[in-house]
């Protein structure tokens, strides 16, 4: 009988009998699966973390057997602490090495990790924890210049359901040691069974904080299975994780946990720059990594500038956001190894170009689906199939597709129709091939750099400021992030006189615990807004505006660079 969570039961029988008899679903659990490695390999190095995030932090190199017992003695520990089967556990690390440890000890207990990333505040972080009524909170000490014990305090104090808050570090402040936790106790009375969710991840978010994906093992693991041979990775390869590990894309594409269920070694990167990654390419013999466009663009520049490190590089999958066809057509010749494109969700559906590809088709497609059972419809406005060739919206379900955001029916009743296919919110055109070509996003969300960001959030906090009328977010091109944020604020009539600096708006947005990466890129100060026939603010038109102003300043710069060239 298939388990739930809270209710929630993540696929309908039916289709969960399909996909086991088709043999995607072979029972597989997460736990399982480590104990199963560390048999196979025992002493062959899992998880490589070379230190770096602070200058207490050794170089870790666990086995797959080590990384076997941390995941035992850990589980035995939080259950010591009141952590169980269906709690749920915001786990917020960066690139370290505990990560494995702690998510295989909540996977082999039953309780579900809430995937959040570094970049979190206190808005994003409060409300993980208070919508699901998280029990435990871990975080680093400190990562990136910034301080989670604080934050972990913040959160505490707004967030009543919460026993345990764990830091991965020497000095804990006012919270525990993560290494305290592991014992030698009792393991779990009842071990989760495939069918059961396994953790929460986190959705773009288009309307604000993002609402939770439930993964099941069964399913998930499938979507490792395929990347891992659809990219061509072995107990051989060697993936660098660039990524923050939780994220979707470096944790399953083939990521971190494909990289373990082909045996392989992950590398963990704690700076993301061509500076770092490239001596640990060198070093370890890295063989695979994923970047978003942004960043592989920098590894292209310094790789032309003259930067060595990365031969042993095979494969590079670009994902997180479009990668434009000129970069793409640079990436064989400057850095000497395959791309793959990668476009997919945390929701499910993911595609890839494949290696045996022509170079047209890894140039100018995002790929096609991992599985033979991936249904992926492209229509119109009204829901009617499109033929191959013509831009719409792509809908999709398939046996890694999950039917439902967990606790969220007024969300579901839009992003899902009723007989299940996920209504992804992109804009494509298939090839007769299969293979889709990403046109855009048909919700008002900006990908800034591969990072989501809900234009109607930052514009409720903007408001929030006493001199804010009104306050429209629109998206802006970047030659190197793709999307930029633009904020049009209206201001009220009395600070019209003495009217905030955009860098004061700024300021009160980052100020009210917004991730740095939501805060709006630029700030114009407009008497109104362009309407719509009906009165509702147009936001094609400010895009268009925006859009225009960069332009002349591009050009304008130009000028002034080729001015100061001449004399």
């Amino acid at each position: 009988m298939q388990t739930v969570l809270d209710g929630f039961t993540p696929y309908p029988a039916e289709f969960a009998e399909r996909y086991r008899a088709a043999g995607y679903w072979r029972g597989e659990t997460f736990g399982r699966m480590l104990r199963e490695r560390a048999a196979a390999h025992g002493e062959r190095i899992a998880v490589v973390d070379p230190g770096g995030h602070s200058a207490s932090r050794q170089e870790s190199r666990w086995s797959y057997a080590e990384l076997d017992r941390r995941a035992d003695r850990m589980a035995a520990g939080l259950l010591a602490r009141g952590i169980g089967s269906g709690d749920r556990v915001v786990v917020q690390l960066p690139n370290v090495a505990e990560f494995f440890e702690v998510v295989f000890a909540l996977f082999r207990i039953g309780a579900l990790p809430v995937f959040a990333l570094p970049a979190h505040r206190r808005t994003e972080i409060g409300h993980f924890c208070a919508f699901t009524g998280a029990a435990g909170y871990i975080v680093p000490e400190t990562a990136g210049g910034f301080d989670y014990r604080e934050l972990a305090s913040q959160v505490r104090e707004q967030s009543p359901s919460l026993r345990l808050v764990l830091v991965a570090g020497e000095d804990p402040g006012e919270h525990e040691r993560l290494a305290d936790v592991p014992c030698d106790g009792p393991g779990p009375e009842r071990e989760p069974e495939p069918q059961d969710v396994a953790f929460l991840q986190l959705s773009g978010g288009s309307t604000g904080v993002p609402k939770l994906i439930p993964r099941t093992h069964d399913d998930y693991i499938y979507s490792l299975r395929g990347s891992v041979e659809l990219c061509g990775l072995d107990e051989h390869g060697v993936y660098l994780c660039v990524l923050p590990a939780a994220h979707n894309f470096p944790l399953s594409s083939p990521g971190s946990l494909g990289t373990l269920y082909a045996g392989g070694r992950v590398v963990l990167c704690p700076q993301p720059g061509p500076e770092t990654a490239f001596p640990l390419i060198e070093r370890e013999g890295v063989t695979i990594t994923g970047l978003v466009p942004p960043l592989a663009l920098l590894w292209l520049d310094a790789a032309g500038r003259g930067a060595r490190g990365y031969e042993s590089l095979d494969v590079l999958l670009v994902g997180g956001a479009k990668f434009s066809e000129e970069a793409a057509r640079r990436v064989g010749p400057v850095l000497g190894c395959t791309l793959q494109q990668v476009f997919g969700m945390a929701e499910g559906l993911v595609n890839y170009t494949r290696l045996d590809d022509s170079q047209e088709l890894i140039t100018t497609t995002q790929g096609r689906p991992i599985s033979p059972d991936d249904e992926v419809r492209v229509v119109d406005d009204r829901g009617a199939d499109l033929p191959d060739g013509v831009t719409g919206h792509l809908l999709t379900r398939g046996p890694y597709t999950i039917r439902g955001y967990w606790n969220a029916p007024e969300h579901n009743a839009n992003s899902f129709t009723p007989d299940g296919f996920y209504r992804t919110g992109d804009l494509v055109r298939r090839l007769p091939s299969g293979h889709l070509v990403v046109e855009g996003r048909a919700k008002d969300q900006i990908n800034r750099g591969g990072e989501k960001v809900a234009a109607e959030e930052i514009e409720n906090h903007l408001l929030a400021h006493p001199a804010v009328h009104d306050a429209a977010v629109v998206s802006m091109p970047d030659p190197y992030l793709g999307e930029r944020t633009c904020a049009y604020v209206v201001l009220r009539g009395e600070h019209s006189e003495r009217p905030p600096k955009a860098v004061e708006l700024k300021r009160f947005v980052r100020g009210r615990g917004l991730a740095d990466y939501k805060v709006p890129d630029r700030v114009e100060f407009v008497e109104e807004f362009p309407a719509t026939g009906i009165g509702k603010v147009s936001k094609k038109d400010l895009r268009a505006a925006i859009a225009a102003a960069a332009a002349d300043t591009a050009a304008a710069d130009a000028v002034d660079t080729t001015a100061t060239t001449t004399v």
